[in-house]
């Protein structure tokens, strides 16, 4: 249910599937809205799963403020927009490297990510390792072309972590082979669904994310340290910030959206979000808004900023 009691002081923003258009850019209305957020004295934050760098290729230039917080990663990694690192949890290299050999099968959909940010924001190649590359290029080929600077070819995988500890491990492929994969993960003790709650999964050393992409029969599982989400992660934020949950207003289109949809106050699924999801937030009473190509994000800050 929405807690609209508070007025709204931060507003969490997804990026693909959200912010973004189908053309992978943000559109004059939602930065229009943007901007008049901030003039409205409302911190502008935005959580994706993508690492900082690929999420600062459609942020840098936008004038969004060099202090507000992009939560990366699913919530891994939380830096400003001008890349001072505030949170940032790792994964045991011991525990990813048990993680390749478990998910044998799937090797040659596995991308592993380390937080190579320097202070321009910027990546270094190694910052994302893959072994196998002939999947990988045919499930997320613009992917890999647009991050082909930073991917190191790595054989065996197992190598890369003999010196680093990953933020992020990350499956793609089909959605019947993903569901295959994440199924096998959670059949171990050791790894869990997502949650805000560390507590909820005491044992376990691995959070699972899932984000589906229907039309393009593409499914992606970020493997993450457990207790990490975006909604953990924006937990912490608003607790640095000295703001309650019900302050918040989280946009979001997609699976891995739905731990900071629950923490905050007021919740919008955008339009475009997958038919099941769109179901589960009808149950739980969530708003449902319009479609990434419709200025979804636009139409929901509008609408806060003209109750505010």
């Amino acid at each position: 249910m929405q807690d609209t009691s508070h007025p709204t002081r931060m507003i969490a923003v997804d990026m693909d599937g959200t912010l973004l258009g189908p053309d992978g850019h943000v559109s004059p209305g939602n930065l229009s809205a943007l901007q008049a957020a901030e003039n409205a004295g409302i911190e502008v934050v935005i959580a994706t799963g993508r690492r900082h760098c690929y999420a600062m290729r459609q942020l840098r230039g936008l004038g969004l403020r060099e202090e507000n917080a992009l939560i990366s990663s699913n919530g891994t990694v939380t830096r400003t927009i001008g890349s001072k690192l505030l949170e940032r949890k790792l994964m045991r290299p011991q525990t990813a490297r048990w993680l390749c050999s478990h998910i044998d099968e799937f090797r040659n959909a596995l991308v592993i990510t380390f937080d190579m940010v320097g202070s321009d924001g910027e990546d270094a190649r190694g910052s994302l390792v893959v072994e196998q590359l002939e999947e990988l290029h045919g499930s997320i080929g613009k992917w890999m072309a647009a991050n082909e600077p930073y991917i190191a070819h790595v054989v065996p995988i197992e190598k890369a972590l003999e010196t680093e500890s990953p933020i992020q491990m990350m499956l793609c492929g089909t959605r019947e082979r993903m569901r295959r994969a994440e199924a096998h993960l959670l059949e171990h003790p050791g790894v869990s669904a997502v949650g805000v709650n560390p507590q909820e999964h005491a044992s376990a050393e691995i959070a699972l994310h899932r984000t589906e992409y229907p039309e393009r029969n593409l499914s992606i599982v970020d493997i993450l340290p457990a207790g990490c989400s975006k909604g953990a992660a924006l937990l912490q934020l608003a607790d640095r910030r000295g703001l309650k949950t019900g302050e918040i207003l989280a946009i979001g289109d997609n699976w891995n959206d739905v731990s900071m949809l629950e923490v905050a106050g007021r919740k919008v699924l955008m339009g475009n979000a997958p038919e099941d999801l769109r179901q589960s937030a009808l149950e739980r009473g969530w708003t449902m808004g319009r479609r990434h190509d419709e200025d979804g994000v636009a139409y929901a800050i509008e609408t806060v900023l003209a109750g505010t």
